[in-house]
């Protein structure tokens, strides 16, 4: 979580803020309000490795992995720089790894990960998710979601979350004896069918709701972004016909000559500065990616916890017909309309041992539906009591983040409008002088 104090404020008027500057202040956000593991453990991943070899299907395939460094921060305070401990990853084993957590954690809004491939992209962007630029983006989001975890009151006292940053052969291994992918296929079955709550929590009800509109705006921003992009990228490049024009024109001109080279020249490196420019702004829409990522994760407890009321009412609606059915047994009279109860009239009561028999059974799962509804209020309450802790710990991140990665946008943007006054001064410089 992240306080709205002076010190944020401080940080986020930088307008000296670079996309790696941005990054070390989560880094340093997230040891301070992070648990143990941020505080006696650094965690990054170093670098990006393309790699060849055989997939599961005995096919040739290119792939990429992610070297996890870990260093105890003790080290690094007592001014020595120990060798890091390091391991390589796989995109795909990230991926287990939250889904590990989410099965685990159902009421935790889990950080997403980096998109696997790229979207929202300008035209002149590149969408392969082997490309370079994107692959060093991803590296920067895989890190960032290991400092999330890694900051999370509870996700970050996971041993196998310890194990992923510490343990390269086993690790596979160790999750899938946790048995959790069974618990994620059935969860998922259940999540997946059509159920209807009869009384739903209103405070998760709204904020399924608010996770939908997030997802919309955030989606509309990043459109728009990429759309100013293209144009921004056309606006810049014309520039260079500037220089070239200029560059031409200082061929024919004595006295005017050197003054239409050098404004040639300024107009040529402002062309050429676009390429730098929308990278940079690539890192400020990963941001906001991340959040449009988020947005699902959100959205996802607020449907487990459909879930988990709906187990309840259901068990509370089993009990309550299994209580009737033992009370018109007992008293011979049907409250109800069945086919069964019509059977008997037509064709004869059952015999006092046969009632006997299934008062008796009657009984016994009117006691195990007891317990049932008994374990499934316990499940709810904890259920609402952790997801909404979490809730209110995501969202007072959320307008950290937001509001820091904006601001910095913004600073951007008066930084390149400032370029560009500077870029025309020189140029009306060089021709004062002709």
């Amino acid at each position: 979580m992240a306080d709205s104090g002076s010190e944020d404020i401080a940080v986020i008027g930088n307008t000296d803020l670079t996309p790696s500057e941005s990054q070390n202040n989560l880094k340093n956000t997230m040891v301070e309000k992070g648990t143990s593991l941020l505080k006696k453990m650094e965690i990054s991943v170093a670098e990006a490795e393309k790699r060849t070899g055989k997939n599961a299907v005995n096919m040739q395939e290119t792939y990429t992995v992610y070297l996890i460094e870990t260093r105890p921060v003790d080290a690094a305070s007592e001014g020595t720089s120990p060798v890091p401990d390091s391991l390589w990853r796989r995109y795909s084993e990230f991926e287990l790894l939250r889904n590990y957590l989410l099965v685990t954690y159902p009421f935790v809004v889990v950080p997403p990960l980096p998109e696997k491939r790229a979207e929202f992209v300008w035209h002149k962007l590149s969408a392969d998710n082997m490309d370079p630029d994107f692959v060093e983006r991803r590296r920067v989001g895989l890190e960032n979601f290991l400092l999330r975890v890694a900051s999370h009151p509870v996700l970050a006292r996971d041993n196998i979350f310890y194990l992923f940053l510490t343990e390269e052969k086993a690790w596979k291994e160790t999750v899938f004896e946790t048995g959790f992918q069974a618990k994620a296929d059935s969860r998922l079955k259940a999540l997946n069918a059509t159920f209807r709550v009869k009384n739903p929590d209103k405070r998760f009800a709204e904020m399924k709701h608010y996770g939908d509109e997030l997802q919309a705006v955030v989606s509309q921003l990043l459109r728009v972004r990429a759309r100013a992009a293209d144009r921004l990228y056309g606006v810049y490049k014309v520039h260079g016909n500037y220089g070239r024009v200029f560059s031409e024109w200082s061929a024919i001109e004595k006295e005017m000559g050197d003054g239409l080279q050098s404004a040639g020249h300024h107009m040529d490196a402002y062309a050429a500065s676009i390429d730098d420019i929308l990278e940079e702004e690539e890192h400020y829409a990963d941001q906001l990616k991340e959040y449009l990522f988020y947005a699902d994760a959100l959205r996802a407890v607020c449907r487990k916890h459909e879930l988990t009321q709906y187990e309840l009412e259901t068990a509370v609606q089993d009990l309550s017909s299994k209580k009737q059915q033992r009370e018109e047994l007992a008293t011979g009279t049907v409250r109800t309309f069945s086919l069964k109860g019509m059977t008997s009239k037509l064709f004869g009561q059952e015999t006092p041992e046969q009632r006997e028999a299934k008062l008796k059974m009657l009984e016994t799962q009117i006691e195990e539906g007891e317990e049932m509804v008994k374990d499934r209020n316990v499940e709810c309450e904890e259920f609402v009591k952790g997801a909404w802790t979490d809730i209110e710990r995501f969202k007072e991140q959320k307008d950290h983040d937001l509001r820091e990665a904006l601001i910095s946008y913004a600073i951007m943007q008066i930084s390149m409008c400032k370029k560009g006054i500077q870029v025309w001064n020189n140029a009306k410089e060089c021709f004062s002088k002709m």
